[in-house]
């Protein structure tokens, strides 16, 4: 955080500290479960999930086969199905899949298609929430996110700190 502070110009900080961020937003940890369509991707790949589901009314699956059917409340080793008692899918409102840094930084602040969640909410979710935590334990076999989701969560409270600036599309 240092590096970031060295920064005088507070725009440039903001863009510098999320760009960092990015580096966490971007990644398959995160991007499976932000998908462009109505079907999750798995894998650092970010292949098609096998079997084949869909995100289902509230991101939770379609009726008979709904997340919870596989993934129960924490990873099961033996059968390498990844779990979290809150399993789902961001809201199609929140789909990064196919979107550029800049565009997903918009995207996360606006209101209307982040869940409604003000600067102090959405820095607390990305910080705080255990669902998104996963990224960083998501069990044997998987590449975890980048860092840790304290130092995630500290870099997006000094983007938020900042301004919360976008880089240019």
């Amino acid at each position: 955080m240092s590096a970031f502070a060295a920064i005088a110009d507070e725009r440039t900080r903001a863009i510098a500290l999320f760009q960092e961020a990015a580096k966490v937003i971007a990644h398959p940890r995160c991007m499976n479960c932000h998908p462009a369509g109505e079907r999750p991707t798995q894998t650092e790949r970010m292949q098609p999930h096998q079997p084949l589901v869909v995100r289902g009314a509230e991101g939770h699956g379609a009726p008979g086969m709904m997340c919870a059917t596989c993934h129960h409340a924490a990873n099961y080793r033996p059968a390498g199905v990844p779990g979290h008692a809150d399993w789902h899918l961001a809201p199609l409102s929140m789909a990064w899949q196919g979107r550029s840094v800049a565009q997903i930084c918009e995207q996360i602040k606006d209101r209307a298609r982040n869940g409604g969640r003000d600067m102090a909410a959405l820095v607390q979710h990305m910080a705080e929430d255990a669902l998104v935590g996963w990224a960083w334990a998501p069990g044997v076999g998987r590449t975890p996110a980048p860092g840790t989701q304290a130092e995630f969560g500290t870099l997006v409270r000094a983007w938020a700190d900042a301004g919360g600036h976008c880089p240019a599309p």
